[in-house]
């Protein structure tokens, strides 16, 4: 069986409930707040450019017909022209994240939110920051740094976000869709105070299969993929189920205890976040 991690020593900060891998607001409440895919950031940040890159045009547009109507300057049409590229490029961005503290129009349509470090809402000087970085990164440089940045960043952190001090979590997030894994009840018990490690996607998946096709494999296929799941499976888990359970039995309790804690995880981080992001709200 692989070894589990040692525990961890008790802290006397004062912090209840954190671990190694938590992090932790600014009221020393443990979070576990994931970044949010790679995929969703990228998708947000092109309908940020997009509405940017359109709403600058449309100045354009709108400068066009004035300077065909009105005799400016050259100094003054240069002045107008860049007070519009600050404006929708800097200004706007800056603003919308500030009000809505972390969320950009794309952030908007995908559920997503910037937060510091620490999980916490992001200051005004963040939005900033980042505001500021994102017009060389996304609109300058079309997004080639940021996407550099996130794919070697830990968090997924664009540019912007290493320089703020800041990353993107998903801030919609619902529980898992119901399996339909009946809990084994005589295997409830040990299921409940069992060590889960965290498995591989490859052996979830395996296992996923294995319990919603069970009925359709003949008998030696349920003995011999039942048994080789299930040494693969305790491989993860400590301590080891009652040695009377059949593999079908233990990768059911598995399975249906990892949706328990998974469905009971994003409630909490849910209520969490919802209180945490209350005053933006």
């Amino acid at each position: 069986m692989r070894p589990l991690p040692p525990p961890v020593a008790p802290s006397h900060s004062g912090t209840r409930g954190v671990g190694r891998d938590d992090f932790v607001s600014g009221e020393a409440v443990a979070l576990d707040l994931p970044s949010a895919n790679i995929g969703l950031r990228v998708l947000s940040g092109v309908l940020d450019v997009m509405v940017g890159w359109a709403l600058f045009v449309l100045g354009l547009i709108g400068f066009s017909k004035l300077l065909e109507k009105v005799k400016l300057d050259e100094a003054l049409a240069n002045g107008l022209f860049t007070s519009w590229f600050v404006l929708v490029l800097i200004a706007l961005p800056f603003v919308v994240e500030t009000a809505t503290r972390g969320k950009s129009l794309g952030h908007l349509a995908l559920g997503l939110r910037t937060v510091n470090d620490d999980a916490g809402l992001i200051t005004a000087r963040q939005a900033f920051a980042r505001a500021l970085v994102g017009v060389v990164e996304l609109y300058l440089l079309f997004g080639i740094p940021a996407l550099i940045t996130a794919a070697v960043s830990s968090k997924g952190k664009r540019l912007g976000d290493l320089i703020a001090g800041t990353y993107v979590i998903r801030d919609r997030r619902a529980a898992p869709p119901a399996r339909h894994v009946a809990m084994p009840p005589t295997l409830s018990e040990w299921a409940a105070t069992a060590d889960l490690a965290p498995m591989p996607a490859n052996l979830s998946n395996g296992i996923r299969g294995f319990l919603d096709r069970y009925a359709s494999f003949t008998p030696q296929a349920q003995a011999v993929t039942g048994q080789q799941l299930m040494a693969r499976a305790l491989g993860y888990v400590s301590p080891a189920p009652p040695s009377t359970a059949s593999p079908l039995e233990v990768l059911a309790a598995i399975s249906a205890e990892r949706y328990q804690r998974d469905a009971k995880r994003i409630a909490r981080n849910q209520k969490l976040q919802e209180a945490l992001f209350s005053s933006a709200r």
